[in-house]
């Protein structure tokens, strides 16, 4: 990008080693951050980051995004390792169920709230704990249209993003003026955890869209971007829908 808008800071992205994550951590690298990745599995991070350039512009950190002791353990090792965690963005988000909300099992709403909702807020906490408390910061935190209105097959899911949303705006307010909350709201976006939304209907889906395609992963990273930079500076508690246009023709997912 060239304009290092992000130049001596470092960012925490969780669920970066694909997808709509990723695309966040090289854009934020583009423009000059450093960045420590996070998500399960520690071969796809590596090569993560070494497409991010190596370890003078990312760190990689496997594990659950829900267990509070790898968050701290992230958190911990930004400061560290780069000497500050100026920004973060809560992306890890999980789908495990499709179907009416009546047959829902239990202990997978439970395991959707906790990483879609629940582990947001911890890593909020962590870095608000370790360096953002004190020194300030930008928080964006990835929910969906979905999150905006009835989803039917993945109703808990967006149930989950609209409280991600209530929290965003909370944590906003509690959190001004040092540290500022945001969130976006992508509509189909062509990644692997959206696969069976599109895959071998993608003419038909993108139709209901007015710009006529389905989001990549870059339409994402270039909001969460402008979110956490200083060009977003008196933008707090804010939803950016990212959908080409469909929630405003009722089409699409």
């Amino acid at each position: 990008m060239g304009d290092a808008r992000f130049a001596g800071r470092t960012a925490i992205v969780t669920g970066a080693s694909r997808g709509i994550g990723r695309a966040i951590a090289e854009r934020l690298v583009a423009e000059g951050a450093r960045v420590v990745v996070t998500a399960r599995k520690p071969e796809a991070l590596e090569e993560t980051v070494a497409a991010l350039g190596g370890p003078e512009h990312a760190l990689a950190v496997a594990g659950h995004a829900d267990d509070i002791d790898h968050q701290a353990e992230v958190v911990g090792r930004a400061v560290e390792e780069f000497g500050s965690a100026d920004l973060l963005v809560n992306n890890t988000g999980i789908n495990p169920a499709y179907g009416p909300l009546v047959d829902l099992d239990h202990g997978t709403a439970r395991k959707v709230f906790e990483v879609n909702c629940l582990a947001a807020l911890s890593w909020v906490q962590q870095a608000h704990r370790a360096w953002m408390g004190e020194h300030g910061g930008s928080i964006v935190n990835v929910s969906s249209v979905s999150a905006l209105r009835p989803a039917p097959g993945i109703s808990f899911y967006g149930a989950s993003k609209a409280m991600l949303v209530s929290l965003t705006e909370s944590l906003a307010v509690e959190l001004g003026p040092g540290i500022r909350v945001n969130a976006v709201a992508p509509a189909v976006v062509k990644t692997r955890f959206a696969t069976a939304l599109y895959e071998g209907k993608e003419d038909a889906v993108s139709a209901a869209y007015p710009l006529k395609r389905l989001g990549v992963p870059e339409d994402v990273a270039g909001a969460v971007a402008y979110l956490l930079s200083d060009d977003a500076s008196w933008v707090t508690g804010q939803l950016l829908v990212l959908d080409g246009g469909v929630t405003l023709t009722g089409g699409g997912e």
